[in-house]
């Protein structure tokens, strides 16, 4: 028996299908092993030494894996053609060394980009050991990513409260973000004015020109600055004699786009199918693993993860044939195409990402697939198949007109494309704004010294705009050019992102929260170098050097640690006041937005003493008056003066409740605005709802929204109430421990009890039940331990279900499109967590002594220890206290062949 080792169940059952009964295909469930997220998993004072740790998920599977191999005749590691890929099979190899699971059975290494029979049994027939340097590679990356992760972080924590984390990759992708955004804040708006003269030909043909030249002097887009002189120069035009003065028609050649690669597949998908990054390689994933046609479970898509371009030869001799099939011959090139990578970082290895069969065309197979995976699959059939087709055949013409009027003149051009062959643009257009339009705009026949009627001038008016905001797709395009992060790590690096809060999607532009601006603001001003683009992308340089075997990775790793923890042991003993102080000049367009009466933007507009400055309390940073506690001034950061309730003298009366006579006031807190009835130990309040302005606020919403709950009615069936009210959802009614949400905050002082009942029905049938009990939910399949999985609504959102094991699903995972793999990570997880899906137990209650010391104070050490955030410290502590889960150091000298 041959023991055959790959990632997901679905690749292994996809595969053993392949390779028949002699074969026993099992699944790792991605990588086995970690670095412990805490000090001293990985030891610059001992030449980086990284001490591994088995999770719980991984435990029982490594368990089955090595009761396989004790009896197998050969050990065969398949995971993916990549540095993950590599290493999962490394760890996995590791471990089964420690657990004394290998005898004398030979142990292979195999690859294949695409999971289709041929491919696999190509693969098995060329096995090769584990690649030492691939593995060399992803530990340096693991190593500088936990380093600076692990040193930034808690520099963050003490000089930055509220700041979540650092990372090396991370930073710098916010970096851009943040960026762009000063970009926009900062930018001059410029008027500049257009002049279109429409015209015709002797025959009638009417087309448009723009003017160029004026007396001789070029005209730029932006050189007519203002309406008199756009005026002036349409006067003039208005009575010029307009002649042709010279025709050219210049044939071009445009050539068709490379196959997909990571980056390039996400752009697309965004821009023409409107897919967020990480769903597209949800999909990818979903067909490149294995999809049941016809009976028959194939990968319609080779590795999805790749920045190559390059195709099989076999691959574009079928698609040539393919071509000619369904285009004729004059739609193949003479020779085949070949593409290379611009990136400067670029591994070109793996083949681009492209069909595992072009004979299965989308139109066949789009029966067998849901409607996400038919049109992701379409638009790589199509991509793949156009890149090896003729070039399209475009004439461009321009059109030179003399406009005269009496000793002044004025050059105008008129400018159109005509297609005079679509090669490649027959089947795939990439999707841009207005490339299309200009080419499907044609000029009428013309011919030198042509007189052209006027039919009008059209002057207009245009303000400069800023660049727009990065979108998911166009950021990782960027940072792709600039050579940041790999294609497996783009949609991760914008979920960490979203999930730290350092940045919110609004209507898919990435706009930096004040919580990631002032993380920015901050590693830029004193740790510029570790932040910097070209910094990083040299970092990615030298890690594919070391993939290449041609750098020593714990040499790299000793040349970027000296100079890191040296900067890091600069900047521990700066006092907070001075960290604030250099904040403030940073982030001041940002954080002191001009006032519109020209005064100082940094003086207290309470007292008029104070000057206005960063603060910093136990939920984050804020703008307070240095004049505390006389002036006790707040605002939240990205707010100007008035736009809170921090007004000039404090909480704003609203007025009077008509019930209590209690004054109602508008507050300002940590969490934003607020309403307040009377004062007191424990007054009532109310936040405001999201989109609820301060500013808006009268006396009648306010005591409406200080009265929530409301009382709807008595439910039909049951004879119990019904309340609507606003929660930490949301706005909801809520009957009898059922809830049900409504649309927005207004509908909770409307609603009737119809509409309430009605909402509840319709939330009881998606799935919700009275008191909050979730419903059966959707199977998903079976658990590799017994079991059926389900996803399922819940009263805190979707979440899946084995047994007693209830898993909230992460943020941004679709509970309609989650799959079975997907579902037993996130089960995994949750069980590492808990352990073993037992209720966790509640923790034992503090004595009086230690609950008398303040948060996050130590007990006394009996010797002293190494201060803390040092490799030392980190030594200490593991040496100290062994971790609980199984742990395994790599030494110097661990080489990836084992």
């Amino acid at each position: 028996m041959h023991v055959v080792i790959v990632e997901s169940p679905a690749k292994a059952k996809t595969i053993n299908k392949y390779l028949g009964p002699d074969y026993q295909v099992l699944a790792s469930y991605g990588h086995v092993r970690d670095l412990p997220a805490k000090d001293g998993s990985v030891l610059p004072d001992d030449d980086f030494a990284m001490s591994w740790e088995v999770d719980a998920k991984s435990q029982k599977r490594l368990a089955d894996i090595a009761r396989a191999v004790k009896d197998a005749d050969r050990l065969i590691l398949a995971t993916d053609p990549d540095r993950e890929g590599e290493a999962i099979s490394w760890h996995v190899l590791q471990v089964l060394k420690e657990k004394r699971a290998l005898k004398s059975q030979p142990v292979e290494r195999v690859v294949f980009n695409a999971i289709t029979k041929s491919s696999v049994l190509d693969a098995m027939a060329h096995p090769r050991a584990i690649d030492g340097p691939l593995v060399d590679a992803y530990l340096a990356r693991r190593a500088l990513d936990y380093l600076v992760g692990f040193t930034l972080s808690p520099v963050l924590w003490r000089k930055l409260p509220g700041a979540r984390s650092a990372g090396r990759v991370q930073s710098v992708s916010l970096r851009l973000v943040c960026d762009r955004e000063s970009e926009i804040e900062t930018f001059v708006t410029q008027e500049y004015w257009s002049i279109l003269v429409r015209l015709a030909t002797p025959k009638g043909d009417e087309f448009d020109a723009r003017l160029a030249t004026l007396d001789g002097r070029k005209i730029a887009r932006l050189d007519v600055t203002n309406g008199d002189d756009a005026r002036a120069i349409g006067s003039l035009l208005e009575g010029a004699a307009f002649t042709v003065t010279g025709i050219e028609s210049k044939p071009t050649r445009r050539n068709p786009y490379p196959p997909f690669t990571t980056s390039t597949l996400q752009q697309e998908a965004s821009r023409k199918l409107g897919l967020a990054p990480a769903r597209t390689m949800q999909i990818a994933q979903r067909l490149y693993e294995g999809v049941d046609i016809g009976g028959e479970t194939v990968g319609l898509i080779t590795y999805m993860r790749t920045d190559g371009v390059d195709v099989a030869p076999e691959a574009i001799a079928a698609i040539r044939r393919e071509i000619a099939t369904l285009h004729g011959d004059r739609y193949v090139p003479n020779a085949p195409r070949r593409y290379t990578v611009k990136a400067k970082n670029a591994q070109e290895a793996h083949e681009a990402i492209r069909p595992t069969d072009v004979s299965r065309h989308p139109d066949r197979v789009k029966r067998y697939l849901d409607a996400e995976q038919a049109k992701l699959y379409e638009l790589i059939w199509k991509r793949t198949v156009a890149s090896q087709m003729e070039s399209a055949e475009i004439e461009r013409t321009t059109v030179d007109i003399l406009a005269k009027n009496g000793t002044r003149q004025a050059e105008l051009k008129a400018t159109g494309s005509v297609v005079r062959f679509d090669g490649f643009l027959t089947l795939y257009q990439e999707g841009r704004d207005d490339e299309e339009d200009e080419e499907a705009r044609r000029l009428p026949a013309m011919a030198n010294g042509d007189a052209l009627a006027r039919r009008s001038v059209v002057t207009t008016q245009h303000f400069t705009e800023p660049p727009p905001r990065y979108t998911e797709a166009t950021l990782i395009k960027k940072m792709e050019e600039l050579g940041i992060g790999r294609p497996s790590t783009y949609s991760a690096t914008l979920s960490v992102l979203r999930d730290r809060e350092y940045v919110r999607l609004d209507r898919k532009r990435l706009i930096p929260e004040d919580k990631g601006r002032l993380v920015i603001a901050f590693l830029a001003s004193f740790f510029d170098r570790y932040v910097e683009y070209d910094f990083t992308a040299s970092l990615e340089e030298q890690l594919d050097k070391i993939s290449a075997g041609e750098l020593d990775w714990r040499e790299v790793l000793r040349l970027f640690w000296k100079d890191f923890s040296a900067a890091v042991g600069e900047i521990k003993d700066l006092r907070v006041s001075e960290v604030l102080d250099t904040l403030n000049d940073a982030l001041a367009p940002h954080i002191f937005p001009p006032r519109e009466d020209g005064a100082d933007p940094r003086s207290c507009p309470t007292c008029g003493v104070g000057r206005l400055s960063l603060k910093t309390g136990k939920f984050g940073a804020f703008i307070g008056c240095s004049n505390y506690p006389e002036c006790r001034y707040t605002r939240q950061i990205g707010t100007a003066e008035g736009d809170t309730a921090a007004e000039a003298d404090g909480p704003r009366v609203i007025g009077q409740d008509p019930g209590t006579g209690l004054d109602v006031t508008l507050r300002s807190g940590r969490f934003g605005p607020y309403l307040q009835l009377g004062e007191g130990d424990k007054p009532k309040r109310a936040s405001l709802p999201k989109g609820w302005e301060p500013a808006t606020i009268d006396l009648e919403r306010a005591v409406a929204l200080l009265s929530l709950p409301r009382e709807v009615g008595v439910h039909p069936e049951t004879g119990k109430p019904i309340t609507a009210g606003i929660g930490r959802y949301g706005p909801f009614v809520n009957h009898d421990g059922a809830f049900a949400n409504l649309s927005s905050a207004e509908e909770v002082f409307s609603v009737g009890i119809n509409r309430a009942v009605a909402v509840l029905a319709e939330k009881k049938e998606r799935g919700g039940r009275p008191g909050g009990a979730a419903s059966a939910g959707r199977a998903l399949g079976d658990h590799p331990d017994g079991g059926s999985v389900t996803v399922r609504d819940g009263r805190y959102g979707p979440y899946v279900n084995h047994g007693k094991v209830n898993a909230t699903l992460p943020r941004g995972m679709d509970p309609a499109a989650i799959t079975l793999a997907q579902a037993l990570e996130v089960i995994a997880a949750k069980v590492a967590k808990d352990g073993d899906g037992k209720p966790a137990r509640r923790a034992p209650a503090k004595s009086a002594k230690s609950a008398a010391k303040p948060a996050g104070e130590k007990a006394p050490a009996k010797k002293a220890a190494p201060k803390a955030g040092t490799a030392k410290a980190g030594a200490a502590k593991a040496a100290a206290k062994p971790a609980a889960k199984t742990t395994t150091k790599t030494t110097a000298r661990s080489k990836a062949a084992g």
